[in-house]
């Protein structure tokens, strides 16, 4: 069960999710892809982590700025393995998938052309989560409904969000949109075609 959680900054996603989580498993593994770059942003991290240590729910967090693609995988095959000797899975809450995004695009503006790795990575993500048969949440955000960035990596970012989230969301069996703390869910709510 693959559910996407998408929505703005601030917009209370990661707290949805999380609270989603917590009712489907009685534990779970947080992959967090946040990587600390200053002083606020390693304080702002702490404090997530105190705050889901105090939830009551068993977290365990990795802090993952790259690999959910091969981590997935990993997790499927223990998992099964777990659930053979009669131990519950945890569901894995992905946070975010949008951040996991940028520390790839940023990894790849430092390589030569013919080293660059995104659309491989977003390749083997979606396969990941295609295949993962296990409680999966994923965060990310609604990037294109604001200005058109002014620089280009701004634009690729937001162009490559935009692809990414859609096609994941594909994926899903729900996807959830969270504005001013209240979360829609939209793949019941979306057009079809056939209804024409």
């Amino acid at each position: 069960m693959a559910i996407l959680v998408t929505g703005g900054a601030r917009s209370g996603k990661s707290s949805f999710a999380e609270q989603y989580a917590m009712r489907v498993a009685s534990r779970g593994i947080y992959l967090a892809t946040c990587q600390p770059y200053d002083d606020e942003m390693r304080e702002r991290t702490l404090k997530h982590q105190l705050d889901r240590d105090e939830s009551g729910f068993k977290w365990e967090t990795r802090e993952e700025a790259y690999d959910a693609a091969s981590l997935l995988p990993q997790f499927a095959r223990q998992f099964a393995l777990e659930l053979e000797a009669g131990i519950e899975p945890p569901v894995v809450l992905l946070d975010c998938l949008t951040l996991w995004l940028t520390n790839w695009l940023l990894l790849d503006e430092q390589q030569p052309p013919a080293d660059k790795r995104l659309a491989i990575e977003i390749e083997n993500l979606i396969d990941a989560i295609h295949h993962y048969p296990f409680p999966l949440l994923m965060v990310t955000n609604e990037v294109g409904d604001g200005i058109v960035p002014a620089y280009p990596l701004g634009r690729i970012f937001r162009d490559e969000a935009g692809r990414l989230n859609q096609r994941i969301a594909s994926l899903c069996d729900r996807v959830f949109l969270v504005t001013a703390g209240i979360p829609l869910e939209l793949k019941s709510q979306a057009f079809r075609w056939e209804q024409l």
